[in-house]
């Protein structure tokens, strides 16, 4: 018997009578198959999502079930491209139906005309088990691709092709299972993308996320497999954030995620990344890159989508022993298109109008970050970094606060820092790192010993400050005492020496950890040497003239990366600059 729609509320279809479909399946809605995902089954009806408009869509037309979940296809292909949330490559269907998305598109996600020029790995006779590395191909400059077996997959290989150039869609191996069932595996395979990729083993987190922003890799790092939140409100700076990251982080592969952004927005991300050179390699960021675009005039359903599919591409290619960094911007259009779907289907609303599984969608999301021992016997990690956008940069709403919870980063954008010019506008007194204690035990032995003391320096000042300043406000600089004046000085060298950071300067858009050690070092100094100078009654005022501190600003566009023997030249400029006032 045929399955007909009976109902149709936004995005959301029904079908009455039916126990022809399962839940999580993909189905295929109407005359113009659109892609659907079945979401609630009852005795008398069954609920489907599209993820695509439903504009001409009629009660009577044919619902038909695909039996598989909502897949992604995985293989050589991936990377330099750009999808939209259901992974549908945007430059394939621009090619052909021009800038705007026709409903029903049912282009393949990969090339399934280019050949690969692809190794084998294994040869007849050889046992087999899920995520064993049983080809690889070069996808792009950068990146080699590693095809992997399905992990549901093992037993003995039967057949096997000689090394030369194939379509992800050729017959690559056969291998043959304990109840004689042959299975064929090619360059390509699909994966449902709510199911996380399985792993053999979860490590312990120990290793930084190195993004050479001054603000985050000293003062609140991520760790590689970790996940850290940005949340601020318009204009505060998340997505300039996110491409620094995204240029500069020593992850192997970084997967973007436009979830419900403005459209000219994504479009200068596109557009951006396109053209943007990898500072590490010379070639294009585009080669280790995967964009993934669904704007906020695209169809609602699919916003939930698109953050499933870039984890999945990420778990991918973390498998095959790589570190994936993904970029999700922003969570907080994904919790609204959450809401604006569980209205349609009359669910009792919580905090806000926001579905009562809120929190357990968003911890969903954020344990796929792991660093793991993959099933080939390597290492790999993905790390989530994930925009959210509050109302009226109000962090007490339930997306931010449901996020905190499952985060240990937390980069917390002030809008008046960035409208004061302020780059990364990271607040230092609302941010914190969980990480810290997990990561100790690296900068120990990577950076010095005395990394995560001197970091604990320049916050104890910044927090003073603070405190400070609230007597400032009232009465005046003037009052204080000069070992608080001191503070003050040195609070403002921190804040706008180190925090601070030029994205347009070649020196200071990147900064290896070695130069922000040796920065911290050289405030650190020149705080504990001008304390001993105000213990003998010296004014602040007299150290200010000598315009040391102005000195100790500028070492960041001063001091080349390529010679930090440089900075090792400013504790005599401190000593000397002191004892001429002595």
């Amino acid at each position: 018997m045929e399955n007909r729609i009976y109902s149709i509320n936004g995005p959301v279809v029904t079908v009455k009578d039916t126990s022809d479909f399962s839940m999580m399946e993909m189905v295929y809605v109407g005359e113009k198959r659109l892609m659907g995902e079945v979401i609630g089954i009852t005795k008398d009806k069954t609920t489907i999502q599209v993820y695509e408009s439903t504009t001409g869509l009629k009660p009577n037309e044919i619902v038909e079930g695909s039996g598989s979940l909502l897949s992604v296809t995985l293989g050589p292909g991936i990377l330099t491209n750009i999808f939209d949330g259901i992974e549908r490559p945007l430059k394939d269907i621009m090619a052909t139906d021009g800038a705007f998305i026709a409903e029903g598109q049912n282009v393949s996600a990969l090339d399934e005309e280019k050949k690969w020029e692809t190794k084998i790995l294994v040869k007849e006779g050889d046992e087999v088990t899920g995520g064993m590395i049983f080809a690889t191909c070069q996808e792009t400059p950068l990146i080699e691709h590693r095809s992997l077996v399905p992990p549901q997959v093992s037993g003995k290989v039967v057949a096997v092709v000689k090394d030369g150039a194939y379509t992800i869609k050729d017959s690559l191996i056969k291998v043959q299972d304990e109840a004689g069932e042959i299975h064929e595996l090619a360059l390509a395979q699909k994966w449902p993308i709510k199911i996380a990729r399985p792993v053999k083993n979860r490590r312990p987190i120990s290793v930084p996320l190195i993004t050479g922003q001054r603000v985050l890799d000293t003062t609140f790092p991520i760790a590689k497999g970790g996940a850290a939140a940005v949340p601020g409100g318009f204009g505060a700076g998340k997505t300039m954030l996110q491409h620094q990251i995204a240029k500069w982080c020593d992850a192997d592969i970084i997967v973007y995620v436009g979830c419900g952004e403005r459209g000219n927005e994504m479009t200068q991300v596109l557009e951006e990344f396109s053209s943007l050179v990898d500072p590490k390699t010379n070639n294009l960021l585009l080669d280790r890159t995967v964009l993934i675009a669904n704007t906020s005039n695209m169809p609602v359903a699919a916003r939930e989508a698109s953050i499933y599919t870039g984890i999945t591409l990420a778990e991918y290619y973390r498998d095959m022993g790589y570190h994936v960094a993904i970029m999700a911007d922003s969570t907080s259009r994904w919790a609204e298109a959450l809401r604006e779907i569980s209205g349609r289907l009359e669910e009792m609303p919580a905090e806000e109008g926001f579905p009562a599984y809120l929190p357990s969608r968003i911890a969903q999301f954020y344990e796929r970050a792991s660093y793991v021992d993959t099933l080939c016997g390597k290492e790999g990690s993905v790390t989530i970094i994930g925009a959210v956008s509050p109302q009226g940069g109000d962090f007490s709403e339930p997306v931010t606060q449901n996020t905190k919870r499952f985060v240990r980063s937390f980069w917390a954008l002030d809008k008046s820092l960035a409208y004061a010019r302020h780059y990364p506008s990271v607040n230092w007194t609302e941010s914190y790192s969980e990480y810290i204690d997990d990561l100790s035990d690296w900068f120990d032995k990577n950076v010095a010993e005395d990394f995560l003391k001197l970091r604990s320096e320049i916050i104890t000042i910044l927090h003073d400050e603070s405190d400070l300043m609230e007597i400032v406000k009232l009465i005046g600089s003037d009052v204080l005492p000069d070992d608080q004046k001191l503070t003050m000085e040195l609070a403002r060298v921190v804040r706008v020496g180190f925090l601070q950071q030029n994205a347009f300067h070649p020196d200071d858009t990147y900064v290896p950890i070695e130069k922000q050690y040796k920065m911290l070092k050289v405030i650190s100094y020149m705080y504990a040497q001008g304390k001993k100078v105000v213990a003998k009654r010296i004014p602040v005022s007299l150290i200010i003239k000598t315009g040391i501190f102005e000195d100790l600003i500028k070492i960041k566009y001063d001091v080349p990366n390529n010679n930090l023997a440089l900075l090792d030249t400013y504790f005599d400029k401190i000593d000397k600059a002191l004892a001429s006032i002595e």
